[in-house]
């Protein structure tokens, strides 16, 4: 089957078009530089053949909920969406110049990496669903990195809501990141086999393939399907992965949906399990609560959860907060006796004005807290800067109509990446020690390096110049 040509860019006023992004069943993505604010954005543009009623209530759908879900930190953002002259809806977007799709096949991923990119992806799955809405395409490919390395999930396209989503739902698949019920037509997308596209994508980003991939075998759509419906899940075959997270990944991804993980959310508590216990730092949650849970103080992990929940979860929720109530209240009983005052709702307590003194006391006592305080700080961050390692020595050299940079490990631990500047913008994070740029002739061209740990970059590398097409 040979591949389409992508098609025509359209003519959109107040953007200028630089090149083909990729090209899909439905719709083409192009770079395009944005006039005010000037910056680079991904264009998704539906293709004119395939532009009818329901199309276009389906493009407007993507539009409506990528807007609503992309304030997420790990969600792609939309800035806007419109119809060009010719007809063809389109859909203005962050550009992201990389994607895990292609770069997990290519090196291997650190641990400490994979665990990062689980959380927060699985939290932007989390927030999804508490909207009502099922992404139904996570797989690698879907995940990309922003210019500062961070991850997002984009291709919303075939999103449905929960609760509406029938088994004869018309959807594209992609089969290796795919639950047997849906492979079977039993439904076409459910919290549980979001579950299983998660544990599968993880899965993927350590293994260097999907799950039910045999190298050098038969990976063709029968051989794969029969295996995800029917046979065992192998490990991930890395020796440096732990039972543990191998564990996690086999319960993801098990046969009978009631037995994966209840949602999104207990599967970020797993790996931030796996995170704990190999002394990873542990990446934050990213789920917003609403005002009311906020200004009530509920637990997270005790919100009203959209589609079936875990009851055994949630009744280990509410007995640690039964504990933390009765502790709460033996600590506030414990402290109206040692003080002698009433603490019923009718309760009032009698305390007298401060005077002049105290309350200059007060601001003495306050502004020595707050500078000591900015003083750790700031130590804080001067120790971890120093603890970063510091690329020594950067190399140069022309190999035909590219400049090669390359330099020696300084040391870095699992989780640590490089940023690679080069002309003056900051490249997406690598572990590799090589950075290719291209070269014009007669024109200099010149790097920098620093090591990125824990969000933190340590101090850049002297800088480099070569000049293209100098001996």
């Amino acid at each position: 089957m040979t591949r389409r040509l992508p098609s025509t860019p359209p003519n959109l006023p107040g953007f200028s078009f630089i090149r083909v992004l990729g090209a899909g069943g439905f719709a083409d993505v192009f770079l395009y530089e944005q006039n005010m604010p000037r910056r680079l954005v991904a264009v998704k543009v539906l293709l004119a053949e395939v532009v009818n009623d329901d199309v276009r209530r389906m493009f407007q759908a993507e539009a409506n909920l990528m807007a609503q879900l992309s304030s997420h930190p790990s969600i792609l953002t939309v800035y806007q969406a419109s119809v060009a002259a010719d007809g063809r809806p389109y859909l203005v977007m962050e550009y992201c110049s990389a994607t895990l799709g292609q770069r997990y096949r290519a090196v291997q991923l650190p641990i400490a990496e994979v665990l990062s990119i689980g959380v927060r992806i699985a939290s932007a799955i989390e927030t999804a669903h508490r909207q009502g809405v099922l992404h139904r395409d996570i797989k690698p490919s879907n995940i990309l990195t922003t210019a500062y390395g961070h991850p997002v999930l984009a291709d919303f396209g075939i999103a449905a809501t929960l609760g509406q989503a029938e088994a004869s739902d018309a959807v594209g698949l992609s089969i290796p990141w795919s639950a047997p019920e849906v492979l079977l037509d039993e439904v076409s997308g459910t919290v549980a086999s979001e579950v299983w596209s998660l544990g599968a994508t993880v899965y993927s980003l350590l293994a260097g393939r999907s799950p039910f991939e045999v190298p050098g075998g038969d990976n063709g759509t029968r051989a794969l399907i029969a295996r995800i419906e029917r046979t065992k899940l192998s490990p991930t075959g890395r020796p440096d992965v732990p039972r543990s997270l191998e564990a996690v990944l086999a319960r993801a991804m098990s046969k009978r949906p009631a037995d994966r993980q209840a949602g999104a959310l207990e599967f970020i508590r797993d790996l931030q399990s796996v995170e704990e216990e190999l002394n990873l730092p542990q990446t934050p949650l990213e789920v917003a609560m609403d005002d009311w849970a906020l200004a009530t103080a509920v637990d997270l992990d005790e919100r009203t959860r959209l589609g079936a929940g875990s009851s055994a979860d949630a009744a280990a929720s509410r007995s640690r907060r039964r504990r933390s109530s009765s502790t709460r209240a033996g600590a506030a009983t414990a402290d109206s006796r040692s003080r002698g005052t009433a603490r019923g709702p009718g309760a009032r307590r009698a305390t007298a004005p401060p005077t002049p003194r105290r309350l200059m006391w007060g601001v003495g006592i306050a502004a020595a807290v707050f500078v000591g305080l900015v003083a750790a700080g700031l130590l804080t961050v001067a120790r971890g800067a120093a603890s970063i390692p510091v690329v020594a020595d950067v190399r140069a050299e022309v190999v035909g109509e590219n400049v090669v940079f390359s330099w020696d490990d300084p040391g870095l631990r699992p989780g640590d990446t490089y940023i690679v500047t080069v002309g003056g913008s900051d490249r997406p994070p690598q572990r590799e020690t090589v950075a290719t740029a291209p070269a014009d002739a007669g024109a200099s061209v010149c790097a920098t390096v620093s090591v990125s740990r824990d969000g933190r970059s340590g101090p850049p590398s002297a800088e480099r110049c070569v000049e293209a097409g100098a001996p």
